[in-house]
């Protein structure tokens, strides 16, 4: 490995978004008339894309709920994306670092793609992110390859030379299954046993140390 490219997760990984998932989703569940759930909870129902989270939400087997749920769940996300997301400690001078260093960068997320693209064009601006991509029509969503491969190719680096960084075994299956340098990073939804446990090859408990573990596989030939 040479490590010349970095791809991000958003949710739990460049931005803490958590609170405002909840209430978005509360809302929706309350409107339903379906009990919610402490933000906390919320840690276990997000990462694998939004029909997931809803299922896992709603606690119910009533697909006849699920669209309506969702419906008003994006509603009310689209006007509170803001309300208390914010980037975590730290972040954006990282990846300032990372450009001054010609890493080349990429934004991955599950989340819907109008989302994920206004997350990080509103907290992350000025960042040289090659491409932000959020789930997709006709794109599997991770931990399949498919997104990871091609923004690899639009990053012009090998896999072998990426990293993918996350905080979900999520995001490390999907780097293992993209054959890329997977890096967990600890301060999000997910424990370090869980990243662990699921291949990750390098963890950091604050943005500068995961600056340092890219540096260090960039150095080491990982």
């Amino acid at each position: 490995m040479h490590l010349r490219a970095a791809i991000f997760d958003l949710d739990g990984t460049l931005v803490d978004s958590l609170a405002d998932i909840a209430a978005a989703m509360n809302h929706s569940l309350s409107l339903h008339g379906l009990p919610t759930h402490p933000v906390s909870s919320y840690r276990y129902y997000v990462g694998e894309g939004v029909m997931v989270l809803v299922r896992k939400a709603t606690q119910v087997d009533r697909e006849d709920l699920y669209d309506s749920v969702l419906a008003a769940y994006r509603a009310y996300y689209a006007d509170h994306l803001f309300d208390q997301t914010q980037a975590y400690p730290g972040i954006p001078r990282m990846l300032a670092q990372l450009a001054a260093e010609d890493v080349r960068m990429a934004v991955l997320s599950n989340k819907a793609d109008v989302f994920t693209r206004q997350l990080v064009e509103g907290l992350l601006p000025g960042v040289p992110f090659t491409s932000i991509y959020g789930e997709r029509s006709g794109v599997p969503r991770k931990p399949d390859p498919t997104a990871a491969l091609g923004l690899a190719v639009e990053l012009g680096v090998s896999p072998k030379d990426c990293a993918f960084v996350g905080d979900t075994p999520v995001d490390m299956n999907t780097a293992r299954n993209a054959g890329m340098y997977s890096v967990g990073v600890t301060w999000g939804f997910r424990s370090p046993e869980e990243l662990r446990a699921h291949g990750a090859r390098a963890l950091a408990t604050t943005a500068d140390e995961l600056l340092e573990a890219l540096r260090a596989a960039r150095a080491s030939g990982a």
